[in-house]
């Protein structure tokens, strides 16, 4: 699974940094279109700091920061100036903004030769001919170049810049059905937001017009190993999948999607497995019937048991075993097969696990909060075989759940969806076999089970001779390179977040011994998803408008 492909709550999202400014440069637009992009997005970000107090704009505007702190910024608890303090910053980031468009680093580069207004694409190539010639032209060009550049002339100054204010925009004048924003399912990340990421716009030797070819054993070959490295890392007595060197596009379609969060769609597959699988793999070949102990496995999801890339064991087996499986005792489980199906070795499923796990049929019945869906199969929930998550959860740690739960998996598709609920485990937060707190919570309180993770005490615990880290007493198991991107609060005595001073949990009246204002992490923020950054509650965006809805002397 990945790591925090979506900020969590606490993580802000905006940053004018460095790729910003190098993809505003290489739009090559109008100063006066981008600054006032630039200036709307500054406008509305700025009227609320992050958990440290600090508005969050100065850690990412590329403008002189210092002065600006020390000239326009009070204590965050002096809260008659801040607000306005606030304003005076944002007028400060504006017009320094303004005069970095005037100074030329947001207009179009100047051309090297100057060019008549009523220029056309045959003036283009007669410098520019390489760019129609290759073994992969994008068809635009047979368009003309002025489909996506425009000439600007100005006296004696020629300026060529694109149509859009963004390459992105431009592509999806013609690509819109690759418009992130319109589609729902997982996007693969560069096609989200910068296509020239992965292509060329005019000419390539590579189909698509990619940068490189998507084969190769190294991210100077190979353009999906410009991100990934699977294949590239496999332990002295590991495995790498064969398949590797025949190219990613043998499994992969880069912008295949789709709104239910299958295998194919999440991984962009080219097609279902085992289908895929048997694409190269023959079911009846007799070596790999053998390996199988000659149980029938045609039909079988082959990722259930095996890493499609590369693993630390041999066979490209999945990093979680179970102990039956890895020891190859399946006569523990199974008979052996009659008719080509699978015969178990007693009555039914739950008959053989409860053989070794008798506590968790126990804990099934007798939780005070039950788990309706615990109570069929135990392989309705987990792979009787292997896994790439602790517990054995099919086919995943988060679809597991999705299955029944459809509410949650409506809730998956919004544009910011919690980290950890929909790209490591629902088991979490939550107990999957039954609890003693409502919703099946870990914790008897949302702050509890919060701040076992963003808590200034948080304190996962690293487990010997694994790569896993533990949470909840050793209840839940995380990689643990999981938690050096957690955000952690700055708490002190149940204030701090999200300025200094700010409660994050009830506040009581000392007089009258009841509590004043009830406050929790719930009391801002949603656990699942939003449409807008941070997760706050009802889908509202980050700013004073929201901070009004309690602190009424914020209201305009």
């Amino acid at each position: 699974m990945g790591f925090f492909t979506y900020p969590s709550a606490g993580e802000g999202s905006f940053q004018l940094n460095e790729w910003s400014v190098l993809q505003i440069s290489s739009a090559r637009s109008s100063s006066q279109h981008i600054v006032i992009q630039i200036l709307t997005t500054t406008v509305e970000k700025f009227c609320w700091p992050p958990h440290s107090g600090t508005p969050r704009a100065f850690f990412s505007a590329e403008v002189p920061l210092e002065a600006v702190t020390n000239s326009v910024i009070p204590h965050p608890t002096d809260h008659c100036g801040y607000h306005q303090a606030l304003s005076r910053a944002a007028r400060f980031v504006l017009i320094s903004l303004i005069l970095t468009a005037a100074s030329g680093r947001l207009l179009a580069k100047v051309h090297p030769v100057p060019l008549e207004k009523n220029a056309d694409a045959s003036t283009c190539l007669a410098c520019h001919e390489d760019k129609t010639k290759g073994k992969s032209v994008h068809s635009a060009m047979a368009t003309g170049c002025l489909s996506c550049h425009e000439i600007r002339v100005n006296k004696d100054v020629t300026r060529v810049k694109l149509t859009s204010a963004v390459p992105y925009k431009l592509c999806l004048t013609c690509h819109a059905d690759k418009d992130a924003t319109q589609i729902k399912g997982h996007v693969h990340q560069p096609a989200s937001r910068d296509c020239l990421t992965c292509h060329n716009p005019h000419v390539s030797d590579n189909k698509n017009q990619l940068l490189k070819a998507t084969s190769g054993n190294s991210k100077n070959d190979n353009l999906c190993l410009t991100c990934h490295n699977q294949g590239t890392m496999v332990p002295e007595k590991g495995s790498r999948h064969a398949a590797l060197d025949m190219g990613c596009e043998t499994c992969h379609v880069t912008h295949k999607t789709g709104p239910d969060l299958t295998t194919e769609n999440q991984f962009h597959l080219t097609k279902a497995t085992p289908a895929l699988c048997l694409d190269c793999h023959d079911a009846k070949d007799a070596n790999l019937i053998k390996a199988h102990q000659n149980q029938p496995f045609g039909s079988a999801n082959c990722l259930q048991c095996h890493d499609p890339h590369q693993s630390a064991a041999p066979k490209l087996m999945a990093k979680f075993m179970h102990q039956p499986f890895a020891d190859k005792n399946c006569e523990m489980c199974h008979a052996p097969a009659a008719n080509g199906k699978v015969v178990l070795a007693q009555k039914d499923v739950k008959a053989i696990c409860v053989t070794c796990h008798d506590e968790q049929a126990k804990k099934i019945e007798s939780a005070k909060v039950q788990h309706p869906g615990a109570a069929g199969d135990c392989t309705d929930c987990h792979d009787p075989h292997a896994a790439n998550s602790p517990g054995l959860p099919k086919p995943n740690a988060v679809a597991v759940c999705l299955n029944c739960h459809s509410e949650q998996a409506e809730l998956g598709k919004k544009a910011h969806p919690h980290q950890p609920a929909f790209q490591q485990a629902c088991s979490i937060c939550h107990e999957p076999h039954g609890g003693d707190n409502p919703k099946l919570l870990r914790a008897d309180n949302s702050n509890a089970l919060c701040l076992e993770c963003h808590g200034p005490d948080a304190k996962p615990e690293k487990k010997e001779n694994s790569d896993l880290a533990t949470i909840f007493g050793g209840k839940v198991r995380l990689p643990d390179d999981y938690f050096k991107r957690v955000v952690r609060l700055p708490l002190k005595y149940g204030i701090g977040h999200p300025v200094d001073r700010h409660p994050v949990a009830d506040l009581s009246d000392p007089k009258f011994r009841k509590i004043k204002t009830p406050i929790n992490c719930l009391a801002c923020h949603q656990p699942h998803a939003s449409s807008q950054p941070d997760l706050l509650v009802k889908d509202q965006v980050n700013n004073m408008a929201f901070c009004a809805s309690c602190h009424e002397e914020y209201k305009r």
